[in-house]
């Protein structure tokens, strides 16, 4: 029978874990862990996701502040926030919320933010950190796949693992994390010849490229784990019919929103025949923001001399 990776069972033991250490490490009266925020522009999908993130460190008992700039916001104006999130001693962890308006040079203001309060990992010296075996911040979305999977009791040691996608938010860290957990890994792409036969080799196939039910049964070796990063929102009728005909679920989610979200793998084909699978949603996705909030009690702990 296939097992379902639950990603929100995993993510919500990973914040009670939290909730509990931040609790007993600030009960000598420390002041508790310090999440910043820097939203810049008015994303509606970047709103939604700051919002859960604040919700959710002050649900863990952390301080969270978000600072939100114009879309017309200078470089230098966005810069001299990180700046002062810098030397700001009650703030542990900043995050710049990305995408960011297309003005605006991300990689030069992703290099302003302090290595050692970088939680979501995306400095070059926390990549550095991460290829050479150094204590760092990696990517909440890796980080929190990784944790899935052993937690979820996914043997790793050992195993070849092909991962479909390079972006540096999610394949070139997992492709580091797996190799760091002794997997054989593979990495695959766009170009990539022959790629259902690369994927078939398997042992754990991370789909992340962003195209909804793109990897079906040519692509799974049976009794592989699948993990699939990708959320993708369809709204064509006849999409949602010739991907879900089987799936009364889905269809009735579709008819009274008007959407429905799936992943990158066609799941109601894919499901039987992997040994272990993500869901979307419930899967990888709930682990991203739990991850951040780790990741900030983990620059806490550093910046205080507990780590």
């Amino acid at each position: 029978m296939t097992q379902i990776l639950d990603g929100k069972r995993v993510g919500d033991e990973i914040r009670n874990e939290v909730a509990a250490e931040i609790a007993a490490l600030t009960g000598d009266r420390r002041r508790p862990p310090g999440l910043a925020v820097v939203l810049v522009g008015e994303d509606p999908a970047s709103q939604v996701y700051v919002a859960s993130k604040g919700k959710a460190a002050t649900i863990a008992g952390m301080t969270e502040r978000t600072l939100r700039l114009s879309a017309a916001a200078t470089p230098g104006e966005v810069r001299r926030t990180i700046e002062e999130l810098n030397a700001d001693s009650e703030v542990d962890g900043i995050l710049v919320q990305l995408p960011l308006p297309e003005s605006l040079p991300e990689r030069e203001l992703l290099l302003a933010i302090d290595p050692d309060k970088d939680v979501d990992g995306l400095h070059p010296m926390n990549v550095g950190r991460l290829w050479s075996g150094e204590p760092g911040f990696v990517p909440c979305t890796p980080f929190g796949i990784l944790e899935l999977l052993e937690r979820s009791g996914v043997e790793l040691i050992g195993r070849h693992a092909v991962i479909v996608g390079r972006s540096r938010l999610v394949g070139k860290p997992m492709a580091g994390l797996l190799l760091a957990e002794h997997c054989t890994v593979t990495m695959c792409h766009s170009r990539t010849a022959d790629l259902p036969g690369e994927c078939r080799r398997a042992d754990i196939l991370m789909a992340a490229i962003g195209r909804p039910a793109f990897f079906g049964p040519e692509h799974v070796r049976e009794g592989a784990v699948v993990v699939d990063v990708g959320i993708n929102r369809l709204d064509d009728a006849d999409e949602v019919q010739r991907l879900f005909a089987d799936s009364p679920k889905k269809l009735r989610a579709f008819a009274r929103r008007g959407s429905v979200l799936v992943g990158d793998v066609d799941y109601p084909k894919v499901a039987p025949i992997a040994g272990a699978i993500t869901p979307v949603p419930g899967g990888v996705g709930p682990l991203t923001v739990t991850m951040l909030l780790a990741n900030t009690l983990l620059a806490y702990k550093r910046r205080e001399g507990m780590e």
